[in-house]
């Protein structure tokens, strides 16, 4: 989980601070939005391509290597000369950093029981929340005193103490099922999951067309500064928080479907809100505390819901998943971009709702089956 933290600071830290990376890299805010575009288009080719080429590696190596990766780049990035070059270090660093998300989720199915994979699952992406409820107001917090570049430094530190405590407590000796291109071919057949993987891209993109300039969004639209933008990142993780733990404690006993159908709407709700609140700061950020409600959710129930759709299939099903996922930021940072750069900035969040609309017709037709059962002779 704390290694999810890092891997969502060092995926989401542009985000936190891109007037900073603009000002001191001498780029406009839409280039430096670039930073997620691009490192987006890494993060879903590497994702399958990583889990074939690393499925016979033992997990507790694996992980505390990706670990060190993200650390090492992390603080490169904190020496970087220019722009070009810290895009070539962030390119690196999510290449490799792409594996840890769903070698953890895949890690933690070979160490607990079945009846408690769902929840087990959903508290280990909780570190995608934390990074954006503590990570991401933190990231804004010393980037707008102290600049992009200790900040960089600081995600290092937390990388290196990260991955120290990974290797001292996870157990050695876990190997997860070795994925081949039968294994793709499989999933590729089956109906559920591909429906699973839509709804994640249609998520994401919807977000991610305002997320991703949600700080200089807040900015033009109500003239709120650095430390404002601040507490709307820190409502949206703190309620991303909040989110996902509901969803631990109810998705044993609701399954996953209903969970996901809750907290789906509740995405909704918090994007429409922003959308129809544009202009108002204190309405955009009650909406986006309702938005986070959902984020985190509903990517930890994605997981949950591909496990139990093929779960002798499930460490490439949740890899896909997280390619996706990162599909769905580079479309969406890249229409969010060009809607900033055109200064459509009121269109950006009714085109997320459209997106994320879309999304919930997804998920409601994916319900499943109930399963009958022969009558007894």
């Amino acid at each position: 989980m704390l290694g999810n933290i890092v891997t969502g600071c060092s995926v989401l830290a542009p985000a936190g601070m891109l007037a900073e990376l603009s000002d001191g890299l001498g780029v406009t805010i839409h280039t430096a939005g670039l930073l997620i575009t691009f490192g987006a288009i890494v993060l879903c080719v590497g994702s399958p391509v990583t889990a074939w080429l690393t499925s016979r590696f033992e997990r507790r190596a694996l992980l505390t290597a990706t670990l060190l990766v993200l650390t090492l780049t992390n603080a490169a990035s904190a020496f970087a000369p220019d722009y070009d070059s810290l895009l070539a270090i962030r390119l690196v660093m999510l290449a490799v950093g792409v594996l840890y998300t769903p070698q953890a989720a895949g890690t933690a199915a070979l160490i607990v029981p079945v009846e408690k994979r769902g929840s087990t699952i959903a508290y280990i992406f909780l570190g995608w929340s934390l990074a954006a409820a503590i990570g991401l107001p933190l990231i804004t917090f010393i980037a707008s005193r102290y600049g992009f570049r200790v900040t960089y430094g600081a995600i290092a530190l937390t990388g290196l103490v990260s991955s120290l405590l990974l290797w001292w407590r996870l157990p050695g000796g876990l190997h997860g099922l070795p994925v081949d291109l039968r294994t793709w071919a499989d999933l590729g057949r089956n109906p559920t999951v591909i429906l699973l993987l839509s709804i994640t891209t249609l998520q994401m993109s919807g977000q991610f067309v305002v997320f991703t300039f949600m700080g200089p969004l807040l900015a033009k639209l109500t003239g709120a500064n650095a430390d404002a933008v601040g507490i709307v990142f820190a409502l949206y993780g703190i309620f991303g928080f909040v989110g996902i733990a509901i969803a631990t404690r109810i998705v044993d006993s609701w399954g996953a479907w209903k969970t996901s159908v809750l907290f789906t709407v509740l995405l909704l709700a918090g994007v429409a809100g922003w959308a129809l609140s544009a202009g108002a700061y204190a309405l955009m950020a009650a909406s986006v505390a309702v938005w986070g409600l959902g984020f985190a959710s509903t990517n930890s129930m994605q997981q949950v819901r591909l496990v139990g759709a093929a779960p002798a299939l499930a460490s490439a099903s949740v890899s896909l998943n997280t390619s996706v996922l990162y599909i769905g930021q580079a479309i969406g940072s890249a229409i969010g971009g060009l809607l900033f750069a055109r200064e459509w900035l009121h269109s950006a969040g009714y085109v997320a709702t459209a997106f994320v609309a879309a999304a919930l017709v997804v998920v409601v037709i994916t319900r499943p089956r109930p399963v009958r059962t022969a009558p007894a002779e």
